[in-house]
């Protein structure tokens, strides 16, 4: 028996042994191995290895460090500076750990010490910050590390990190090429490439940097469509295109009324995506248009906008797609990966795909043909007065599982810790327009508008980009939410190229977020973090808890003596036998809640959320963990971020 078949057949013994649902990968990696991003095409964020278990954890320590930049800090180089900002989450295989860097490049580093053992390209030729995964693909014979630095594709040879020549031109295929309209040129995606069938699927938008932190921005309707596109994985040679804005005779241009398909954009993958390797499809968590907030220019449902759409690998082909927002006005767009489970409902065996969202909604469907695994019903929803908007009379709402987190505003949300609190809290939203989920926004100012609106959740939800995990055993998914409030106000640009009629004022400002009585983070009921369990093969929420401390010490708390009350940074779970990791989160990030962030690390028992052990990291984990097998040791390891430490690689192991 070869190697490669001796390690096939040994991750099957032990998967089938502990019952574990697989997605049949495209070469089965060995037991311990954390092969893609999330784990596998599933997204689960799951591994069975138990040697960090509810009796040992109490016994991790740090075991090695690597800096973000690790050739550059290595080599001593002065000119080079290591971020704080890093939000990447590795892969190990067969003992070597694969990081994208904070210059946009990769490395390979010893699983066991943290030891570089190839870089690419060499630390001098930055390309952009680093991506939040990569992709491992290997038939067997040739093991490639797919990756995207700064605007390229690159397929690196596992083992020495060596370019393929023949892949793409003279090693890359330049992503900023082959959109349907003429860009300015330069690519920008965060996500992970996804691997399936020998096939790379990228999203991504075309352009250079954005300005994300002020709506001064260049306000435009005309912006490219986030086209979807796969690659050959041996020759870089694209195979094809999906149009997620669809062109005249394409099924769902008739949802762009007056044309609006022709210069409305956007509505690209910019999280990680899913597969299913035994269906051959890949499932696309897509954004919102052009437009986050206003919609007048692009009149109609919108497809593929604000959409789960599933896609035949091998051709690109749709082969269903669920909409969660008709025509998209609150910036409700999937941010995270979706999850793919294999559940039992009412005695029947579903394949699965579960989408958390930044509306606390988990929609489940079938993800072989999209049906709602639980009816989602079309309900009424408020019409708004915003000059010129559309207005979609419906909304689609789950009937199962509820809602993981606040959605809209009512009094009865609003703290009642003291009498004095309550007041004041009272006082605070009744300066704003506020309802429930879905209602729209009015211009400040008018009877309708008052000083804003408030978006409940907010614009990172819910649930942001870091996502969720899944138990492939019980078929429970751990959902990590936020609850801090926006207040949105709609406004004319002042860039004096911007032709959309209204923008969200400084959408990124400080302040924006709904302030608290007496200097709280929030005026509403906490956990202002929170994680959760539901089941998914009932439909139920099993437990939540609050993720952190939050305000509980600040003045006017201290003396309640209350419990955890939870904080919003952004994290992302890593789920094991018995147990799920959670950070805090970094406090870098763009539009972090007041009091987000933090460098608590935890163990909870998956059955119960309990807490049963914590640490204090340098900084806070600002990415999903991961664990793997290396030496007979089990490792978990974490992209750590602060304000005042240059971001690294932490790996925590026992002794």
């Amino acid at each position: 028996m070869t190697r490669t078949h001796l390690r096939t057949a040994l991750v099957m013994a032990t998967l089938v042994a502990l019952g574990v649902f697989l997605l049949r990968p495209q070469a089965a990696p060995a037991a311990g191995d954390w092969a893609g991003y999330g784990a596998n095409n599933a997204g689960t964020k799951y591994s069975p290895l138990d040697q960090i278990n509810k009796e040992t954890v109490k016994g991790l320590r740090i075991a090695w460090r690597q800096s973000a930049v690790p050739m550059a800090v290595r080599q001593g180089r002065a000119d080079v500076r290591v971020p704080n900002a890093y939000q990447h989450t590795p892969l190990m295989v067969d003992g070597l750990l694969y990081m994208s860097t904070a210059l946009g490049t990769i490395a390979a580093l010893n699983a066991t010490t943290g030891d570089v053992v190839w870089y690419d390209p060499p630390p001098q030729a930055a390309t952009g910050p680093a991506s939040r995964g990569m992709a491992y693909w290997t038939d067997g014979k040739d093991e490639r590390i797919i990756a995207i630095s700064g605007r390229s594709l690159v397929a690196l040879n596992a083992k020495t990190g060596k370019r393929y020549p023949d892949f793409g031109a003279g090693g890359q295929v330049d992503l900023s090429l082959g959109y349907r309209r003429v860009t300015e040129g330069g690519y920008r995606w965060g996500g992970a490439p996804t691997l399936i069938r020998d096939v790379i699927v990228v999203g991504g938008m075309p352009g250079g940097a954005v300005d994300i932190i002020t709506e001064t921005a260049r306000a435009r309707m005309e912006t490219p469509p986030g086209d979807v596109r796969g690659y050959d994985v041996r020759s870089g040679r694209l195979l094809w295109t999906f149009h997620t804005v669809p062109a005249p005779g394409e099924f769902g241009n008739d949802s762009w009324l007056n044309d609006s398909w022709s210069y409305s954009g956007n509505t690209g993958v910019w999280t990680s995506m899913a597969a299913d390797e035994e269906l051959g499809y890949v499932y696309l968590p897509i954004e919102t248009p052009t437009g986050d907030y206003y919609g007048g220019t692009r009149p109609g449902n919108n497809l593929f906008a604000e959409s789960l759409v599933c896609l035949d690998a091998k051709t690109g082909k749709r082969i269903w797609h669920f909409q969660a927002v008709h025509h998209g006005i609150w910036d409700y767009d999937f941010p995270a990966p979706p999850v793919l489970a294999d559940v039992t409902v009412d005695g029947r065996r579903i394949k699965a795909i579960a989408q958390v969202s930044k509306q606390a909604f988990v929609y489940v469907l079938d993800r072989t043909n999209g049906r709602p695994v639980w009816p989602i019903v079309e309900r009424a929803v408020e019409k708004g007065d915003v000059p010129g908007e559309w207005y979609s009379p419906t909304q689609p709402f789950p009937t199962r599982p509820p809602a993981y987190d606040q959605q809209g505003v009512s009094v009865d949300d609003l703290i009642d810790f003291t009498p004095e609190l309550r007041k004041e809290a009272l006082e605070i939203v009744s300066r704003y327009k506020y309802g429930p989920l879905f209602t729209p926004f009015g211009i400040p100012g008018t009877p309708t508008g008052k000083n804003g609106t408030i978006l409940m959740p907010g614009s990172i939800g819910g649930t942001n980009w870091p996502g969720a995990g899944l138990d492939p055993e019980t078929g429970i998914l751990y959902v990590p939410s936020v609850k801090a409030g926006d207040t949105v106000e709609l406004v004319k640009s002042v860039h004096k190229e911007s032709n959309l009629p209204f923008v969200r004022r400084n959408a990124f400002r400080p302040g924006v977020y709904l302030p608290g009585p007496q200097g709280l983070p929030s005026p509403f009921k906490p956990p202002y973090g929170r994680l959760s369990a539901i089941d998914l093969n009932k439909g139920e929420i099993v437990w939540a808890v609050p993720n952190g401390d939050g305000p509980r010490n600040h003045p006017a708390l201290k003396a309640l003596n209350l419990p955890p009350l939870g904080q919003g940074g952004r994290v992302g779970p890593l789920v094991t036998k018995t147990l799920v990791f959670l950070g805090e989160g970094g406090d870098f990030t763009v539009h972090l809640p007041p009091g987000g962030g933090g460098k608590k690390f935890r163990a909870y028992d998956k059955a119960t959320g309990n807490v049963v052990w914590e640490t204090e990291l340098p900084g806070g984990n600002s990415a999903p963990p991961m664990t793997y097998l290396a030496g007979g040791k089990q490792y978990i390891v974490l992209a750590v971020a602060w304000r005042d430490m240059p971001a690294e690689l932490i790996a925590l192991a026992l002794p």
